[in-house]
């Protein structure tokens, strides 16, 4: 496999397991502040979230992989846990307190 593959690899696995860290995160939010009707409607919710994280994730992670990869692989592997941890940031700061909900 040459170094330019190797974003075929990352991205499907860094971006499932962002976007499994950032639903396990944000359910925490949500379990700590009462936030959601029932678990059914915030599972759901999570799940819609979880994915879509996880697929701006994967792209992120195929794109620096598969790019800067071929030169540095530490330096694209520490880009994109860098991008994957400010993703999980902002994707937590943005849903834990739905409609103006302070915790």
């Amino acid at each position: 496999m040459t170094r330019g593959q190797w974003g075929c690899v990352a991205a499907p696995v860094g971006g499932l397991a962002t976007g499994v860290i950032g639903a396990v995160l944000l359910s925490a939010a949500w379990r700590a502040c009462d936030v959601g009707v029932n678990g059914a409607a915030n599972g759901l919710a999570l799940i819609f979230y979880g994915a879509l994280l996880a697929i701006v994730a994967a792209a992120w992670w195929g794109a620096l992989i598969g790019c800067i990869g071929r030169w540095n692989l530490a330096v694209a592997l520490l880009g994109g846990t860098a991008g994957a941890a400010v993703m999980v940031w902002v994707f937590v700061a943005l849903l834990h307190v739905p409609n103006g909900y302070r915790c």
